[in-house]
């Protein structure tokens, strides 16, 4: 279910920003220079979950286009550091506009506390995934290389759930 919500969100947000000129990997790209300017190359890639050259395309469209800028740094003349432009940073305010509004569009048909309960509850869900992802909660089994297993596994409509 959270999949569906997110794969919905991310279509409905896609649509709504494709007027902006910019597709989904531009704006990944700028959010997560705009949350960490001056990250590297590798960085980047690895922020998003990439290789360095899909990462290094991706910059280099978006240098094309004026948004991002590369700069050498000053201790190590190989390491390019990547900011974005006065423009880019316009586009990403823009950006968060649709953002905003299509979460608020999602959100519509669920009163204020339970929208306020869901962030809450969702939030509570990411930290423990962040926070554990690596250790194993108490109640589950580890196999060598796998993430931990819980040993009671929840059921939904006679099926096992992930």
């Amino acid at each position: 279910m959270i999949s569906d919500v997110a794969r919905l969100l991310r279509t409905e947000f896609d649509r709504r920003v494709r007027r902006l000129g910019i597709t989904r990997a531009q704006w990944l790209v700028l959010t997560r220079l705009h949350r960490h300017p001056g990250a590297s190359l590798s960085e980047l890639a690895e922020m998003m979950e990439v290789e360095k050259a899909t990462a290094g395309r991706m910059i280099d469209r978006l240098v094309a286009n004026g948004w991002v800028a590369r700069r050498t740094q000053r201790e190590d003349r190989r390491v390019k550091r990547v900011y974005l432009t006065p423009e880019a940073e316009r586009v990403h305010k823009r950006i968060w506009r649709v953002a905003e509004a299509t979460v608020e569009d999602a959100l519509a048909g669920l009163s204020a506390p339970e929208s306020k309960q869901l962030i809450a509850l969702l939030q509570r869900v990411k930290k423990t995934l962040v926070s554990g992802a690596d250790v194993a909660p108490p109640g589950s089994t580890v196999v060598a290389g796998r993430r931990p297993t819980p040993r009671v596994a929840r059921r939904h409509n006679g099926k096992v759930a992930p």
